[in-house]
């Protein structure tokens, strides 16, 4: 990648955090880093903080690019493509983060055999900790899929799948971080409920989710060993877990994640 150029089209959070994580990680130099937006202070941001290239101009932005990168929302997508359909050739690589838009109508929008490489991150990607899974469209290669691997990697992990199982992706990691967000805010409640201060139980609740993440992460074990190690029959634990087991939560969880699915199957018109 270290002498190729990368257009960001879209600059918002995500597209920064892959910015910095580019930059941080030395893939690219600032130069080679090109960003557009149609908000003017958002572009003056992004070029005071990091050094690199703005443009507002989205066809010259890919006319120049290597690699584009699609970072705007999934209702702007076919109008940004069809504005850098011109600018687009077979050699480039077209990296699409924008939920519930096809690779084959990527490709048949920009008018060819445009390589694409679909990914669906998450948010923790902007504090380096994002979890990534990508799919190659009809056209991309390994390389491309390699390289995409490269810049979502610079951010968090990335795992490869085929793209009929995006929506499941989208389920799990995509929303995942909510669904995490939502527990520890359940957390908070139940522990200003038992007689904590907010800012107490805030504190206690945070860290305990990082924690338990961190561990689960670095420890390797299956959830299902960790959990098992810090419940003591007839603790505290166990009766927690006892009322979660009687109120199905699992059953919950699993049905949860098959609405966010089937939501993203609807949105993405597949």
């Amino acid at each position: 990648m270290k002498d190729e150029v990368i257009a960001f089209l879209g600059g918002g959070n995500m597209a920064e955090a892959l910015i910095r994580g580019l930059l941080a990680a030395r893939l690219l130099p600032p130069q080679q880093v090109i960003v557009t937006d149609v908000r003017p202070e958002r572009l003056d941001y992004l070029t005071r903080q990091f050094g690199i290239r703005a443009l507002a101009d989205n066809p010259a932005a890919a006319r120049e690019a290597d690699i584009v990168l699609l970072a705007v929302k999934p209702q702007q997508m076919i109008e940004v493509l069809k504005s850098i359909k011109s600018k687009i050739s077979d050699s480039k690589l077209v990296i699409s983060i924008a939920a519930g838009v096809p690779t084959a109508r990527v490709e048949r929008e920009l008018g060819g055999k445009a390589h694409v490489v679909r990914v669906m991150p998450n948010t923790p990607a902007l504090v380096g900790a994002g979890a990534a899974a990508l799919c190659k469209g009809g056209y991309a290669t390994n390389d491309d899929l390699e390289t995409a691997e490269a810049i979502l990697g610079a951010v968090g992990i990335t795992v490869r799948t085929e793209e009929r199982f995006l929506d499941a992706v989208t389920a799990l990691s995509g929303s995942g971080p909510a669904y995490l967000f939502y527990v520890a805010e359940a957390m908070i409640q139940a522990g200003v409920e038992v007689g904590l201060t907010k800012e107490v139980a805030k504190k206690l609740a945070i860290q305990t989710v990082f924690g338990a993440g961190k561990l689960l992460k670095e420890s390797g074990e299956d959830p299902a060993e960790l959990r098992r190690k810090v419940t003591s029959p007839g603790g505290t634990t166990e009766a927690a877990l006892k009322v979660m087991n009687e109120r199905q939560l699992a059953g919950i969880f699993g049905e949860a994640i098959q609405a966010a699915a089937r939501r993203s199957k609807e949105l993405s018109g597949m």
